[in-house]
């Protein structure tokens, strides 16, 4: 049986806004909470080295010192500039609360609290209280956890409706359960179809096709796209998402594009 989409008592659904800042992070105002994703805030252009090293090409739509004091970040992964840079870095440590996989959390300490996949928080801020459980995720071709690392998702499950953030994931099989654990009104997928001159082929995050196949399979009612531009790796044109949701009967109707800067009700 699936999960309800409500979680808090409060006697109203809380409002909900979101806030696109570029590739993977967003700025969402849960009634009382605030919640930052996957903080990468840098300034561009920027380079970033290491066995794929990673270059960015444009800016965040609001710097940090823009951004409003942050209950919980909901973080992906430690590992890439994509998913946390040394601005975000500054940012998460003064959040109230880090949720990511337990291996970035022991990395990371202070307020970062590790979650298994399918474990659950309860958080609160002020009248707010949601429930986020982490869900599986896997950040390149199956045989290449040990170079990507432990990546996690997470579903947040609010007074009014449930979110789901995929995180830096390919599709598999194991996406499958989340749909059929919870019921998604707003899904933000990383997508992109991440690639690199060393890797050949082989990605790592989805690409359009993906991600329009993976919203069929939720059944999630709106789909925002992440994790599509602003870096030389999400190669990817983004007109191709547009094109791959109206072409799949499952999923058209369900993109929803959100405007760089600006805070937008779900």
């Amino acid at each position: 049986m699936k999960a309800p989409a409500t979680a808090a008592t409060a006697d109203a659904p809380a409002a909900v806004t979101a806030t696109y800042l570029g590739t993977a992070t967003v700025l969402l105002r849960i009634g009382d909470l605030t919640v930052l994703t996957d903080p990468a805030l840098d300034p561009a252009p920027a380079d970033y080295p290491g066995a794929r090293p990673l270059h960015r090409t444009t800016g965040p739509a609001l710097t940090a010192a823009e951004l409003p004091p942050v209950d919980l970040v909901l973080l992906s992964h430690d590992q890439h500039a994509d998913n946390l840079d040394p601005t975000g870095r500054e940012v998460l440590a003064g959040a109230d609360l880090v949720l990511t996989t337990p291996e970035a959390a022991e990395r990371l300490g202070g307020r970062a609290v590790g979650l298994a996949p399918w474990e659950s928080r309860k958080v609160t801020a002020g009248t707010t209280t949601v429930t986020v459980t982490a869900t599986p995720a896997r950040h390149g071709p199956e045989g290449t956890e040990q170079v990507t690392g432990p990546v996690t998702g997470f579903v947040v499950a609010h007074e009014g409706g449930t979110l789901y953030v995929s995180g830096d994931t390919v599709r598999h099989d194991a996406l499958t359960e989340i749909g059929d654990r919870f019921r998604i009104d707003t899904a933000f997928l990383h997508l992109g179809d991440a690639h690199f001159p060393s890797t050949g082929d082989r990605a790592f995050s989805m690409s359009a096709t993906e991600g329009a196949a993976l919203a069929r399979t939720l059944g999630a009612r709106t789909v925002i796209p992440l994790h599509y531009d602003s870096w030389d790796h999400l190669a990817e044109d983004p007109a191709r998402i547009t094109e791959a949701f109206e072409g799949d009967p499952g999923s058209a109707g369900r993109l929803r594009w959100l405007r760089p800067g600006a805070a937008e009700r779900l």
